[in-house]
């Protein structure tokens, strides 16, 4: 039995409380110069980039940030293969959140034919052996999978298509992982297999609840890195300079945007 759906009330103030501890969790990770990567997976229309959006919109772009790689360019496509992704790694005092990751090549380039059978099975090998290589290096490894039914995937398309604000969510690969639902069901399993290993694991994300997935995801999060509250204590604003003589130029002499509101 699904739990009901959360009021928009309810789900603001808890999301507020869980956002200030963001916040505690990030002056953390500068403090200890931790490098925190946190991979976000899963099917199209999952709630991927909603609950990314929650957890940086409180955060300190310099120290939490988003890694959403394009289309590799031809360049790219000559290197090896996990070479463009490591560029992003974080250094000491880090998060970056991957906006869909290295398993690209487990996914949309196994289903779409973008890949080759070798190239798919040599990234099923060496895959593991990347990931713990990140972990013995000091880098905290979190892998979510976000998960979402049929019936849901298709009304979100749906409200995709009929809302223009939410056209650019919606793109010939989406329409087209719809109609490979299978393949990509039967690729996923194949990942799993391969990379769920004790040194960083999957966790699957219930996505038909968007609110209730944000809240898990971001509580879960904050369960995974043990940290300390380290807010200071408050500041005292000190009092303005005095303006000693000077004497402004004339607003006249500025270009202001129109007032149109």
């Amino acid at each position: 039995m699904r739990k009901p759906k959360l009021k928009t009330q309810d789900y603001e103030k808890i999301l507020a409380k869980l956002q200030i501890e963001l916040v505690k969790l990030q002056e953390w990770i500068k403090f200890k110069k931790l490098k925190v990567v946190v991979l976000f997976e899963g099917r199209d229309a999952a709630g991927k980039g909603g609950t990314i959006k929650r957890i940086t919109e409180s955060l300190s772009p310099r120290v939490t940030r988003v890694a959403a790689l394009p289309a590799p360019t031809d360049r790219e496509k000559t290197e090896w293969y996990f070479q463009r992704y490591v560029q992003h790694l974080p250094a000491g005092g880090e998060m970056v959140l991957f906006d869909r990751s290295w398993y690209n090549r487990a996914g949309v380039e196994r289903v779409m034919g973008f890949c080759t059978e070798d190239e798919y099975r040599e990234f099923l090998r060496s895959c593991p052996e990347f990931e713990r290589m990140l972990v013995r290096s000091g880098i905290i490894l979190i892998k979510y999978w976000f998960s979402v039914s049929n019936e849901e995937q298709e009304r979100r398309f749906q409200e995709r298509i009929f809302t223009p604000s939410k056209h650019w969510k919606l793109s010939p690969m989406d329409l087209e992982s719809r109609a490979r639902w299978v393949e990509y069901s039967k690729a996923k399993d194949a990942m799993f297999a391969h990379t769920d290993i004790k040194q960083a694991p999957w966790y699957v994300v219930d996505g038909d609840d968007k609110k209730r997935a944000r809240l898990n995801v971001i509580t879960h999060l904050l369960n995974m890195i043990d940290y300390e509250d380290l807010t200071p204590q408050p500041m005292v604003l000190p009092p303005r300079q005095e303006e000693g003589g000077y004497v402004r130029p004339p607003l006249s002499d500025q270009t202001f945007i129109p007032e149109v509101y």
